[in-house]
């Protein structure tokens, strides 16, 4: 299921619970959807986070959790894994009607159960072209979760791309691998295509404007398509020709097995997580 970001709704008071990148991406969605930046509250304990988000959003930020955090309706957790129990510590005696959102990677919602005495709680996986409003986030319910809570996530999401619902949460740790950790392998790629267009003599402005333009016209036409992939690919490989060979480069040097590898030490890597800051 996923959504577009045109859906209104009446903004309920929301907290964050940290102030870094992603919460700032939600946040940057939630105020070009007409969200009052006087209903989002931050808890952020470094000073200069703190005065870049009151300037670029002016929203009301707080060193510290209190009772400030009482009216939240929803508390979005964008904290990182190792200080995620230490926060719920501070912030689970103010938010006991709230729904919890956590954009935490591994931390699973059995232990954030526990530590903030709530089954109100949805796992997200976001990745960070939520910055520019092209995010997917993977989103996974605690039974508890009403519907009504569960549009009030989706509405929220919206406002940084599309999302989906997974079945069980163990898949959150392929939605870690697959589009959370999968910018930085997009990036990886756009750095070696843009590094060849140099080494083949064009300027290095020219490469990347290359490089990343490619990456987004293939995208969206993967987006628009009806054809899978492979199809796609096919239809632009001649027999002999130039993309050929270097696609029967890369199958000589077995791209697509390390790729896969490559991931699946992401999503461990995902779960080591959950058993290392869950407990």
């Amino acid at each position: 299921m996923t959504a577009s970001t045109s859906t209104p709704f009446t903004f309920p008071p929301i907290a964050f619970i940290g102030g870094g990148n992603m919460a700032s991406a939600i946040i940057g969605g939630l105020i070009r959807q007409g969200a009052p930046a006087a209903r989002i509250t931050v808890v952020e304990p470094f000073e200069a986070q703190r005065q870049k988000l009151r300037e670029q959003f002016g929203v009301q930020v707080l060193e510290a959790a209190g009772s400030a955090l009482a009216d939240a309706a929803l508390v979005v957790w964008a904290v990182k894994p190792q200080t995620f129990k230490e926060a719920a510590a501070a912030v689970a005696p103010h938010a006991t009607r709230a729904l919890h959102l956590s954009v935490a990677a591994g931390i699973r919602s059995d232990s954030m159960a526990q530590w903030l005495a709530t089954d109100h709680i949805v796992r997200a996986m976001p990745n960070t072209p939520a910055l520019v409003g092209l995010g997917m986030t993977g989103l996974f319910p605690r039974p508890g979760v009403s519907a009504a809570q569960k549009q009030l996530v989706e509405q929220v999401i919206a406002t940084t791309g599309q999302y989906l619902w997974v079945q069980q949460e163990g898949q959150l740790d392929a939605v870690t691998a697959l589009s959370g950790s999968g910018p930085a392998y997009v990036f990886y790629f756009l750095e070696a295509m843009a590094q060849a267009g140099t080494d083949m003599g064009l300027l290095p402005e020219q490469a990347h404007q290359l490089a990343v333009g490619t990456f987004v016209g293939a995208s969206q036409l993967a987006a628009q398509s009806s054809e899978p992939p492979a199809v796609l690919r096919e239809r632009v490989t001649s027999k002999g020709g130039t993309t050929y060979a270097a696609l029967e480069s890369m199958r000589a040097s077995h791209i697509a097995e390390h790729f896969v590898t490559a991931m699946r030490a992401a999503e461990k890597r995902a779960t080591e997580l959950g058993d290392e800051f869950g407990r």
